[in-house]
């Protein structure tokens, strides 16, 4: 499927969308949904069918598919109109006759279809049919040098000569051929072959409703009498004596003299046992009899007519044709007492018509509505010669519409995405995206749509344009979701994962505003997902205490996305109280793993009005605290990094500046890690038992990590750096009053795990006082006097 026919469905959407409240945008004819969408398949048909013959790749089936569905769209279109919109005031034809006894039977008929819904439906489904049966054109039998030109040719020289030609006919006039005689007699061949030619080509114009250019091509083809046939389909109309209620602008542009012109078949009733005797005749052929039972459809010419039906299309045309023909002739019947052109002067002394209804024609109006959906029903399981099938979805779809169904359409197709009945069909992209905007368009124009079938298939569509890559358009389907396009449009912004950068992530997250998404509630849940989905692939915090390198590894793709989680919450002000406590999840996260690296990466991504919430003051206390602990990291880096800069041929003044800075370094080091012992970092009051314990457990275990590292490392450094700050060996023995203080109750943070026992520190401090005794001396306390 073409990327521009997913946005520019998208756009037929918003605008329609944005006028969801007027129904007469809604449904208007040439710029309403549904009109536009059809528009939209018909230049992607145009588009596909011209580039066929170079891209092997395109399909009959795509193409077919195309043309159903701007076809299905069309019917909607009509139908949702006719249901949608109050019809207009039309009186009885009871009341017309009342009035006026020589009301035409086209009035009568105009008020017959008014009085009947379903009749009313039905017209408009055959007017529907007619414009997307196939185009006549293409059966044109061409221009004709005369009336059977080579069989009068014939017939002129047999007489001429005394020899008739074998097997033709002896006269010219239209009967000659089906005329009962002795012997089989015909035309000549190439007049054979340009009648059949020209038969095909009138049921074709039929089949269109085409009546008037059927009637000139059988004036081209020198057939007037079959013109004449063919007219007589037309109800006879007399606007000048018709009580017809008619819009002010047609009788402004209506021809007055046209006006005063009757039209039509006086003997519509006599013409109509004649064409059922001539589509019942066996002496003509297959397609002229099927001509005329489509001119005039019965229940016992219905079956000339079904035997040249080769498509579904054909079959239902036959259908509406025959109930709409028999529902009409019902109701000129009921009526033809009252009427001077069905009881002539009978109608005139009988008085005035009765005006209220009988019950009788309320039962026959129940009893045909009921054949008719009993015939509609069936054309489900109809066997077709040509075309797509009955089962065919777009078939289904049509006829669940023209029945009024489309809940229950719209909750089969649901239930057959959940089974996964559809996946693997080469349709499923392009019925999924028909039944989302059938879903979308049915619920602007407030028809009954099941919400959980909705959901189903808008989560389908969404799936197939994540699938095309179509990332624009998901925030405007998620949105239609009603209840669940919060937690849908986050499960799509979950899924981009690290393909996107921050600014396509934070244009995505705009979307959600633009489509009338929580864009708060969106951030909050995305992140949270995300959050969620990381730590599925990450290993859990616990197992033995990591040992803290300087040298870490880079972060993986499942650490960065978490990482980068937090960008979710830190686009927008509102969620910056969610983003400071997943910034203290995901922290304890990494700190319990020894990944300082990654952690502070993470905190250099923070916007600092982070630093500045209050509340929730737990969250803030515990996120302070990480601030504080990286403060310290960092000022015992930059130790390191300052003792690497000695060198042995540094000159006096050099040497003297280096260690200044180097003593001020250690001095600062030594006072914000003193700090952080002396200040309870990160101990908690809430309960190990409660609904925080894996909280309390991570805390802990933070502690036992960096407590013993920060103490050891500035032990290290304070006992490395005495030759050259002696005092600093005075601070490092100093530092053991301050672990031993019950107060702080360091000690319990040490394990029992090699390198981080209590033990190891105190061997450190034991080499430290022996390292103050290498001035001279017995008295391991000199030092601390000093």
């Amino acid at each position: 499927m073409s990327d521009s026919l997913y946005a520019s469905c998208a756009e037929v959407l918003s605008v329609s969308q944005a006028n969801k409240d007027d129904l007469e945008a809604l449904l208007h004819p040439e710029t309403g949904f549904a009109p536009k969408l059809r528009q939209i398949c018909e230049q992607q048909l145009a588009e596909l069918q011209d580039g066929a013959g170079v891209d092997e790749s395109i399909s009959i089936s795509e193409l077919e598919a195309l043309r159903m569905e701007s076809d299905t769209w069309a019917l909607l279109q009509s139908l949702m109109s006719l249901r949608k919109t109050a019809p207009p005031e039309f009186p009885h034809p009871r009341e017309l006759l009342a009035t006026n006894p020589y009301t035409p039977p086209a009035t009568l008929a105009q008020s017959i279809m008014h009085s009947s819904p379903l009749l009313s439906e039905l017209v408009v489904v055959r007017e529907w049919l007619h414009d997307s049966a196939p185009s006549p054109a293409s059966l044109d039998p061409g221009a004709t040098n005369g009336y059977w030109r080579f069989t009068r040719n014939a017939v002129l020289q047999g007489k001429r000569t005394g020899r008739t030609g074998a097997g033709l006919v002896g006269e010219l006039d239209p009967d000659a051929v089906n005329r009962d005689g002795i012997e089989e007699k015909g035309l000549a061949p190439d007049d054979a072959m340009y009648d059949k030619a020209v038969l095909q080509a009138l049921y074709a114009h039929v089949r269109a409703g085409q009546l008037e250019d059927a009637v000139e091509l059988c004036r081209k083809a020198n057939q007037p009498w079959r013109a004449a046939s063919i007219r007589g389909a037309l109800l006879f109309q007399w606007r000048a004596i018709a009580n017809e209620p008619r819009e002010v602008d047609a009788m402004v542009d209506e021809d007055a003299e046209d006006s005063q012109q009757w039209r039509g078949n006086v003997r519509r009733r006599l013409w109509k046992k004649v064409c059922s005797q001539a589509a019942l005749s066996t002496t003509l052929s297959p397609t002229e009899r099927a001509l005329y039972a489509a001119l005039a459809p019965t229940t016992q010419t219905s079956i000339s007519l079904k035997a040249v039906a080769r498509t579904w299309e054909d079959h239902l045309w036959a259908l509406v044709s025959l109930a709409c023909e028999e529902r009409l002739s019902v109701g000129l019947a009921s009526i033809e007492r009252d009427c001077f052109w069905e009881n002539g002067l009978g109608a005139l002394e009988g008085g005035a018509a009765v005006l209220a209804p009988r019950e009788a024609d309320h039962e026959a109006e129940e009893e045909w509505e009921n054949e008719v959906v009993h015939a509609l029903e069936a054309l489900s399981n109809i066997q077709v010669g040509e075309g797509a099938p009955a089962d065919n979805p777009y078939h289904v779809s049509q006829l669940h519409i023209i029945l009024d169904r489309t809940d229950a359409l719209l909750e089969a197709f649901a239930s057959g995405l959940q089974e996964g009945t559809y996946v693997s069909s080469p349709e499923y992209t392009t019925m999924t995206r028909f039944f989302a905007h059938l879903c979308l368009f049915l619920q602007m124009i407030d028809m009954p749509v099941s919400p959980f079938a909705t959901q189903i298939i808008l989560e389908a569509y969404l799936q197939v344009l994540e699938a095309a890559g179509q990332r624009d358009l998901i925030a405007m389907y998620a949105g239609a979701l009603g209840d669940n396009a919060v937690e849908r449009y986050a499960l799509f912004l979950t899924s981009l994962e690290l393909s996107a950068d921050i600014h396509e992530r934070r244009l995505a997250l705009t979307r959600a505003r633009e489509h009338g998404l929580d864009i708060e509630r969106v951030a909050i849940v995305t992140a949270e997902r995300t959050i969620e989905k990381a730590f599925t692939i990450l290993p859990p915090t616990k197992g033995p205490l990591p040992f803290v390198s300087g040298l870490e590894p880079p972060p993986t793709e499942p650490e960065w996305l978490l990482v980068r989680s937090i960008e979710w919450t830190t686009f927008l002000d509102a969620t910056y109280d969610t983003a400071l406590e997943q910034t203290n999840v995901i922290l304890r996260h990494f700190l319990g793993h020894g990944r300082v690296q990654v952690a502070k990466s993470l905190l250099e991504m923070l916007p600092p009005e982070l630093g500045t919430l209050r509340e929730p003051e737990e969250e803030a206390a515990e996120y302070m605290h990480y601030c504080q602990f990286f403060g310290v990291w960092d000022a015992l880096a930059r130790v390191g990094e300052c003792e690497a800069l000695e060198q042995p041929q540094m000159n006096k003044d050099t040497r003297a500046a280096w260690l200044s800075d180097y003593k001020t370094l250690i001095e600062q080091a030594r006072e914000q890690v003193e700090k952080l012992l002396t200040t309870d970092w990160l101990v908690s009051d809430v309960d190990a038992r409660g609904p925080g314990a894996k909280r309390h457990r991570d805390i802990v275990r933070i502690r036992q990590i960096y407590i013993p590292e920060l103490i050891l490392r500035l032990h290290a450094i304070l006992v490395s750096s005495r030759s050259r700050i002696p005092e600093n060996l005075k601070h490092a023995l100093a530092l053991v009053n301050i672990v031993a203080d019950s107060r702080y109750r360091l000690y319990d943070d040490f394990s029992g795990q090699m390198g981080r026992r209590l033990g190891d520190y105190l061997g450190a401090v034991r080499q430290a006082v022996l390292a103050g005794l290498e001035g001279g001396g017995s008295d391991p306390f000199r030092i601390l006097t000093v």
